[in-house]
Order: structure tokens, then C-alpha cells, then sequence
């Protein structure tokens, strides 16, 4: 499988289990391992630590453990999939992975057999993130072993659509590039013409995106959020002015958009900084940023200098 650039990652805020859990889901998919560890000092949640990892086909992910603030919920999940056109034993394989995910989690769409899969099923794990694995169509298009995949509930249902449109035209270099299924007339709940399923990519990264009007009671928070990689200043401007639509929850390069989806802004040097730092240029960094809503990619470059 292709790795994919790193321009968009998930991050994932844990109470304290963030390294705990990375070594979970290292242990699970195949072609995974931990790639970085890192402890920022003196945050408003005290000694905070963060860890990179990267999980089948080459999915990065940011992990970080401060503090009891977000709980996950399934209106972000993770859809991994299963191809025999590409993977041997690719159902035996969906089984292996959901039997690990399931000890300790929680079942929220039994595996079996749908109309869109011979096999599927969507499991919130030990730590309460949760997944959606799928025996792929061998004759469809080529997707990424595993995507983000973003469920609009309460107040944005409906508006999956929307979003997209939105994502699609705020991200440079993007294309729909995918397909979009809409309810029927009938459903029991959602209204007809809403998404049913849709893919889209921004940043040759894919994500899918459904509306659901069934009686959730969670939407869209920081527990899950993604970091945009940027290479200069007037691409951290260009995303901050385009997505950011509630200011009270700007602080340290993170925003909200208009939907509630979370993003992290940040200059690509800064990541590679903090892999390549001494303890001191850290704390340095980590204490200039605490002090910022949108990054500031000079000041960060002369912090880390000294």
C-alpha cells in the first residue's frame, strides 16, 4: 500500500492513555509502529505526552494524553478496509481485527452480512474510538486501507453535503474525486436526498462523510480533531480565515469550524522541530504556543532558536 503524505492527521486526545493506546492499535493492524514520543511540560493539563504513530497503509496519527476534557463518539470514526483484490485471507483478517478491537469496547453495528457489504461492522473500542471495518468490493475503485469518516448528527444533520462542498473548496489542490449515495424516499428517519455515503479527498487524504437523524446523544468535539500541515505563514492564514467560525475556541493552532469539526493549524517545521529538539527547545516551543491562538510560524522559528 501507498503511504500517504503527511498533510492531514488525526489527532487523538486521551485522559491518559494516549501511548498506552497507540501500542493497542500498533499491536492490531498489520505494517504499524510507533514513531515518536514526546512529553510537553507545564501545560494548563500539567506533564502532557504526545506520540506519533502510523497504522496499516501507512495512516499517520497523533496521539496526546492531557487530561479528561473530550470523550470520543462515533460522529468520528475510522473506516478501515478490507480488499482481497489487494489483502490474502482479507475476511479472516476483518475478523482477527474486530475480535481484538471488541475486547473491552462495545458493539454499535453487529458484524454480519449488509446490502453494502458481505461483511461489516462498527465497534467503539476500550478507549471509546471507534471503527468501522469493511469487506471491501474487490471490483470497486481503489480506496486507502483505513479513512476518517465523518457522521453529521443533531443540529448538522443534514448538512454532510454541505460540509464537503465546503472542505472540498477550502483545501488546495483537492478534488471530490469520490461518490456520494443519498437516502431514498422512505427511511424511517432521515429525510430523502440527505447523504447516505459520500467520499471525498482533500490533500490526497480521503475521508467519508454521512448524515444521520437518528436520536444520537453526541456531535462533533475536540476529542478528535485533525492537525493541517502547512508550509508557510500565508497557508496557516489562508485555512485559520477559511475554516475557524467559533473564536472562543481558538487557542494554541486550534479551531472550530461551522460544523463543530475541530482542526489544528500548523506549520510543517514546527512537527519536525519537535522531533529533533532537546528538552529545552520543547519546553520552549510548547510555552511559545500556549501563548498563541493562531501560530505564528517566525515567532516559533526564534523561539526554538533561542
Amino acid at each position: 500500500m501507498t503511504k500517504l503524505k503527511k498533510n492531514i492527521v488525526p489527532h487523538l486526545w486521551f485522559d491518559k492513555e494516549a501511548a498506552e493506546a497507540a501500542k493497542f492499535y500498533t499491536s492490531i493492524f498489520p505494517e504499524s509502529n510507533m514513531t515518536n514520543s514526546t512529553t510537553l511540560n507545564d501545560t494548563p493539563s500539567g506533564d502532557a505526552n504526545l506520540v506519533s504513530f502510523e497504522l496499516w497503509g501507512g495512516q499517520r496519527f497523533m496521539a496526546i494524553s492531557a487530561g479528561p476534557y473530550f470523550q470520543f463518539n462515533p460522529s468520528i470514526s475510522f473506516t478501515v478496509n478490507f480488499d482481497p483484490s489487494r489483502e490474502a485471507n482479507a475476511r479472516e483478517k476483518l475478523e482477527e481485527v474486530w475480535n481484538k478491537l471488541s475486547e473491552g469496547g462495545s458493539e454499535l453495528m453487529p458484524l454480519d452480512k449488509y446490502p453494502f457489504s458481505e461483511m461489516y461492522g462498527w465497534i467503539q473500542d476500550k478507549y471509546g474510538v471507534s471503527w468501522q471495518l469493511i469487506l471491501t468490493n474487490p471490483d470497486g475503485e481503489e480506496r486507502p486501507a483505513i479513512l476518517p469518516s465523518l457522521m453529521f448528527v443533531g443540529e448538522v444533520c443534514g448538512k454532510a453535503e454541505e460540509a464537503v462542498d465546503f472542505y472540498v473548496s477550502t483545501f488546495k489542490s483537492t478534488n471530490w474525486g469520490g461518490q456520494i449515495y443519498r437516502y431514498p424516499e422512505g427511511m424511517e428517519l432521515d429525510k430523502e436526498g440527505t447523504v447516505m455515503f459520500s467520499d471525498f479527498m482533500l490533500l490526497d487524504h480521503w475521508f467519508t462523510a454521512m448524515d444521520s437523524a437518528m436520536d444520537h446523544d453526541f456531535q462533533f468535539n475536540e476529542a478528535i480533531s485533525f492537525m493541517v500541515y502547512c508550509d508557510t505563514q500565508e497557508e496557516i492564514d489562508d485555512y485559520w480565515d477559511k475554516l475557524s467560525a467559533v473564536p472562543e475556541s481558538e487557542q494554541c493552532g486550534w479551531l472550530k469550524d461551522k460544523f463543530g469539526v475541530s482542526w489544528q493549524i500548523v506549520p510543517r517545521e514546527m512537527d519536525e522541530m519537535m522531533n529533533n529538539s532537546t528538552a529545552e527547545q520543547i519546553n520552549r516551543l510548547n510555552q511559545a504556543t500556549l501563548k498563541m491562538k493562531k501560530l505564528d510560524l517566525a515567532e516559533l522559528k526564534k523561539v526554538y532558536k533561542g
